[in-house]
C-alpha cells in the first residue's frame, strides 16, 4: 500500500510531528511505501491565484475552478501543484496531519487543498461523493488540540467535534470520493506529561495497525438521489 501523509505543523519537534513520524515508522515496518508532504518544510505556497496556470482559458476574469479544469486537461498546472497531485494519485491512503486551528486546519493545509484538489480530476459535474475522482482511495485525519476530551460531544461545552471536522471529512474528503476512516484525535496535548504523550503515540501505532478493521464514516450515495439531487422516495 502507498501512503501519503500531508503534514502541516511549523515545529519539527512538535507532538503533531511525532504522530507523523509514528505513522511513517508503523507503515514502513508493515512493508508499505510512505511519502510525506511536510508543507512548512517545503515552504508550500497556499495562495490560489492565476499564477497556478501557465496559460488562462479566460484571461479577463478568473474563475479558479474552471481554470483548474482547463489547465488539468491542457497540462498547464503549476509544477508544485502537479507534483502534489501525482503524490495523491499514487496513494492508496491519504492522511492529513495537523493541529486544530480555530476549529479548522492551518492555512497552509487549506491552501494545499484549494490548489491540489483540482476540478476536472478530483470532482466536477456529478462526480462527487461515491462518484468522486478519488473513488477507491482512503483518507483520514490525524489531529491534535488543546481541549480535553470531555469538552466535546453532545451537551458538552464545545459541542460535537464532528461538527468542526465536517467541512474536511464530508465537504472535502468524502466529496471527492475518498472512503473516510474515523479520525485519530490527540486531546489536551500541550498540557499533559511526556508519559501521557508517549501513551498516545503507542495508541496511535495500534490504531494504524488496525485500520482494516475500522468502519468508514457514512456519507451520501448518489444512487439515493435523482438527477437534480433531490432525495428519492
Amino acid at each position: 500500500m502507498n501512503i501519503l501523509i500531508v503534514h502541516a505543523h511549523p515545529e519539527p519537534q512538535s507532538f503533531t510531528a511525532a504522530l507523523k513520524d509514528t505513522a511513517r515508522q508503523t507503515f514502513e515496518q508493515q512493508g508499505h511505501t510512505v511519502e510525506i508532504s511536510d508543507l512548512y518544510a517545503m515552504n508550500f505556497n497556499p495562495v490560489a491565484s492565476k499564477d497556478d496556470f501557465s496559460s488562462l482559458n479566460q484571461a479577463d476574469y478568473l474563475n479558479y475552478a474552471l481554470e483548474q479544469r482547463h489547465a488539468f486537461k491542457q497540462h498547464h498546472l503549476a509544477p508544485d501543484i502537479q507534483t502534489e497531485i501525482e503524490k495523491v494519485q499514487r496513494a492508496d491512503l491519504v492522511i492529513l496531519s495537523f493541529p486544530l486551528y480555530w476549529t479548522s486546519v492551518p492555512a497552509i493545509l487549506k491552501g494545499w487543498i484549494d490548489r491540489v484538489f483540482v476540478s476536472g480530476l478530483f470532482y466536477g459535474g456529478k462526480r462527487f461523493y461515491n462518484h468522486g475522482g478519488m473513488l477507491g482511495k482512503k483518507a483520514m485525519l490525524c489531529l491534535t488540540l488543546g481541549g480535553r476530551e470531555h469538552m466535546f460531544g453532545e451537551g458538552a461545552v464545545h459541542g460535537p467535534l464532528e461538527h468542526y471536522l465536517s467541512p474536511l471529512q464530508r465537504g472535502t474528503l468524502a466529496y471527492v470520493g475518498f472512503e473516510v476512516l474515523p479520525p485519530y484525535i490527540a486531546y489536551h496535548v500541550p498540557y499533559i506529561s511526556q508519559e501521557d504523550r508517549q501513551k498516545i503515540l503507542v495508541n496511535f501505532e495500534q490504531y494504524l495497525q488496525g485500520l482494516d478493521d475500522l468502519q468508514p464514516l457514512a456519507f451520501a450515495l448518489l444512487e439515493n438521489f435523482d438527477d437534480r439531487m433531490n432525495p428519492l422516495p
